[in-house]
């Protein structure tokens, strides 16, 4: 079972390139985010065409998040982050498929910081490990999947200074991603590949993918009971050269069946 985060970075606009990389890759899962699309202008007909069941919340010009199935229909079974009920923006949905519970989640970006959406960024994060504490205790296969929006380690962003101040990188960031694996989720794609350079985003300004100037910012939580199946992952880095591309890559991992 392959699943697949993508921050398509506008699904309307972006959606030849998703055809392109579905129909290449042919993922069973995909969690979407970024999708700057109201709900009604969700390309919902155009994804079943290509055989994906797809639900989703949009919002007109920011956030956005969805997750779709080859040939299955998700089981929607949350809109929303719990924990704050002003908090209106779409920035999490949580379905099950095959078997696997999975959820797209875009997390803050942070910026600028110290500020409100510094302080939202963390209580948001504080939310999602809550929530995920639920997930862990009923002891079923989960997939946390998305725009996490945090580069977990130095490693994790290209050598350069032009992000210290950056919320992505921050102590305080950091901290709360490594309090997901302290408490008990894999980071799958370090797991697979504990040494590499890896990286999921390559802004699209300095010409940093042609520098190979990227971070890692995409990631794959695993409940135990998934990271006892996962076998293979990576990063489909050559969707991010195509024309007119997200400024991120898919990454994606394989779990075995149970």
């Amino acid at each position: 079972m392959r699943i697949a985060t993508f921050n398509i970075n506008n699904v309307v606009r972006r959606l030849p390139n998703l055809l392109a990389w579905l129909d290449a890759t042919r993922p069973d899962v995909v969690c979407l985010q970024e999708l700057k699309a109201a709900e009604p202008d969700f390309p919902a007909a155009a994804l079943a065409e290509a055989g994906y069941a797809a639900v989703w919340r949009g919002q007109r010009a920011w956030n956005g998040v969805a997750i779709l199935a080859r040939d299955a229909e998700p089981v929607l079974t949350r809109t929303d982050l719990p924990g704050d009920p002003d908090d209106r923006q779409p920035r999490y949905i949580e379905a099950a498929v095959r078997g696997v519970l999975v959820a797209s989640l875009y997390a803050p970006n942070g910026n600028p910081r110290p500020g409100p959406k510094f302080d939202y960024k963390l209580a948001w994060m504080a939310r999602l490990r809550a929530h995920a504490a639920g997930l862990l205790a009923a002891g079923v296969p989960v997939v946390l999947a998305g725009d996490w929006n945090v580069a977990p380690e130095p490693r994790d962003v290209y050598p350069t200074r032009s992000y210290d101040d950056n919320a992505l990188v921050q102590p305080e960031t950091r901290a709360a991603f490594a309090a997901f694996l302290a408490d008990g989720w894999t980071d799958a794609l370090r797991r697979l590949e504990p040494e590499a350079t890896i990286y999921t985003f390559w802004d699209y300004r300095r010409n940093r993918w042609e520098r190979d100037a990227g971070m890692r910012l995409d990631h794959l939580l695993l409940s135990p009971e998934a990271a006892r199946r996962l076998r293979r992952g990576g990063v489909d880095r050559a969707a991010r050269g195509e024309p007119d591309a997200s400024d991120h890559a898919p990454a994606w991992i394989e779990i075995a069946p149970r």
